[in-house]
């Protein structure tokens, strides 16, 4: 396994495009998802620069699909099912999701967690069921960090990142996408500090080497989430560990979802 010393800075990797994306949750109607995806898509940023996501409800992402036709936004899904097809009444297939055109779709949240019940074990085949349909996870962790001694090193490890990524390849491992989401920071309008969400993302990234090598923990993106708005967006993307943002309430106006992507201005 690898041991993490010298991260690459952020923008230094190629693959390491900054992301910024956005979870409504569930809020907006299908009116109110097309206005938005309307208004802010011409006013993004160069996906070659700075990529820019949108997670939304099931019932909008069609909808928000054709609004965006041509446009700069990624939609993408807050949650998926393990199982493509089946007697599953009100899940949501990855396949289904696949064939929308869809390319990411958050997996782990601490809502889901927290108010469905989902285990490790459920996460982690919720992340194989999108690499197996071609998709990408947007992996949420929180803080649940445990202590590793190897030799005369001592790692910290993000339990909830490695029993998620349990049998997943190297090859789907370099794709991936962490969101760092401290339970506590999630809609209490209380950020980390930019060094504490600094800390939980590098340590995400060395659990990510340990798991896997060096070179693909510097192509892992690792996005903080977390009472993120535009004042606090800036100093957060300074950080080397921190590629990106996973927005909840900033993300439902255009116009701070947009000051959010506009970070480098």
């Amino acid at each position: 396994m690898g041991t993490v010393v010298n991260f690459l800075v952020k923008g230094s990797y190629s693959v390491r495009i900054p992301l910024i994306a956005g979870n409504w949750k569930m809020n907006k109607t299908v009116t109110e998802a097309v206005t938005f995806t309307k208004q802010v898509t011409d006013q993004l940023p160069d996906p070659s620069e700075v990529e820019t996501a949108i997670a939304a409800p099931a019932i909008l992402l069609q909808p928000m699909i054709d609004a965006n036709s041509g446009g700069r936004l990624q939609v993408a899904a807050e949650n998926c099912y393990y199982e493509n097809e089946g007697a599953y009444t009100g899940e949501t297939s990855p396949m289904a999701l696949k064939d929308m055109g869809l390319h990411y779709v958050i997996i782990g949240h601490s809502e889901r967690r927290r108010y469905f019940n989902e285990t490790d074990d459920i996460i982690n085949r919720k992340v194989h069921a999108v690499y197996n349909n071609a998709m990408v996870p947007i992996l949420c962790c929180d803080e649940t960090m445990g202590r590793r001694e190897s030799g005369e090193h001592v790692h910290w490890v993000v339990s909830q990142v490695t029993a998620a990524l349990k049998g997943i390849s190297d090859d789907e491992a370099k794709k991936l996408v962490i969101a760092y989401e401290p339970s506590w920071a999630i809609g209490s309008g209380k950020s980390a500090s930019f060094d504490q969400a600094e800390e939980g993302c590098y340590l995400i990234r060395q659990t990510v080497a340990d798991l896997y090598s060096d070179e693909i923990a510097n192509q892992v993106r690792v996005l903080y989430g977390g009472s993120v708005n535009p004042d606090n967006v800036k100093g957060l993307m300074a950080k080397d560990n921190i590629d990106g943002v996973l927005a909840g309430g900033a993300s439902l106006k255009e116009e701070t979802f947009l000051q959010l992507t506009q970070y480098k201005n």
